[in-house]
């Protein structure tokens, strides 16, 4: 693409439009981060294929996928609008301060992982905003341009995104010491599934999809219960409730590999299939603008790098 093959645009806020959504793959995800509805950008993009006189994305059933013109576009426009941008924003550190970065991700590996390992970041004046949720509600807020990291088990869709992949984590299956003994006293030739019929579980939902996974792998079948004894709303909780006799559950090692060395958690047995989650940090298009999204993202791939857990070992 040459500039001789191109109608002028005018209305610098149209190639914002289309960078907005090339970057987000679709104009409904590209509106909140650009403040307006879908249809003004729809109707904003329509104008700027006009002028251009090219077309710029192919409508898919969801979301929309840039051609080859349009990727060239992105790539030649991505840099100066960002930088344009950067300044128009405060993003820049005119002030001696650079601006937040807007990390999200899990609350439990935030808060026993994460957090502590950007500590020294922070205490040398970067600053970061934290937000958590769920994988696929985050992906899209990321797409619309709210977080600028994100720390996910969900890989994204689209070459937009920069994923990196940050570590393995282990899934174990886990129970107080009382319990455990009851599991190590069943009859001969009876598999640990079968003794935990008797059992209550704990999970984080009623679906159980961490203990279904684990099932599967590991034993071929469905998981036999309907649902949960008891449904807590975090890990962190699991864990307690586990610890405190009221079942078992299946827990990144992660999280309770403190309680394991320490004997008031047990594994119920050493899998012949670990099962594993990869856990990606994911970097938002233009997020590097900002140089603290850099030093947060190296530090935490250095944690990942340097953690005494072997499953959080980059992948």
């Amino acid at each position: 693409m040459t500039t001789s093959t191109l109608a002028p645009v005018q209305d610098l806020n149209l190639l914002r439009t289309f960078l907005a959504v090339h970057r987000a793959g679709s104009f409904t995800a590209a509106a909140p981060a650009l403040g307006l509805t879908q249809p003004t950008v729809t109707a904003q993009i329509r104008s700027l294929e006009e002028q251009l006189g090219r077309q710029l994305f192919q409508r898919l059933p969801r979301g929309v996928e840039p051609t080859a013109f349009a990727r060239e576009l992105a790539e030649r426009i991505s840099g100066p609008l960002d930088d344009l941008d950067v300044v128009a924003g405060g993003n820049c550190e005119l002030d001696g301060r650079t601006a937040p970065v807007h990390l999200a991700g899990p609350p439990e590996l935030l808060c026993s992982h994460v957090l502590p390992a950007l500590a020294p970041l922070v205490a040398g004046g970067v600053r970061v905003h934290v937000a958590t949720g769920e994988d696929e509600e985050l992906l899209e807020q990321l797409r619309e341009g709210r977080h600028d990291l994100l720390i996910t088990a969900q890989r994204p869709r689209g070459r937009a995104l920069s994923v990196t992949e940050l570590a393995e984590e282990e899934h174990l299956l886990v129970a107080a010491p009382a319990w455990a003994g009851r599991v190590e006293a069943r009859s001969e030739g009876v598999p640990v599934c079968a003794a935990l019929a008797a059992v209550p579980l704990v999970s984080t939902a009623d679906d159980m999809p961490v203990v279904r996974r684990y099932w599967r792998t590991q034993y071929g079948k469905q998981h036999p219960a309907v649902g949960p004894a008891l449904t807590v709303p975090s890990l962190h909780a699991v864990i307690a409730a586990v610890r405190a006799g009221a079942g078992y559950s299946v827990l990144p090692r992660s999280l309770c590999a403190a309680d394991l060395a320490a004997g008031s958690l047990v594994q119920l047995q050493e899998p012949e299939r670990p099962r594993t989650t990869t856990l990606m940090l994911v970097q938002r298009p233009g997020a590097e603008q900002n140089s603290a999204t850099g030093q947060v993202a190296e530090a935490l791939l250095e944690a990942a790098r340097t953690a005494e857990n072997p499953r959080l070992a980059p992948a």
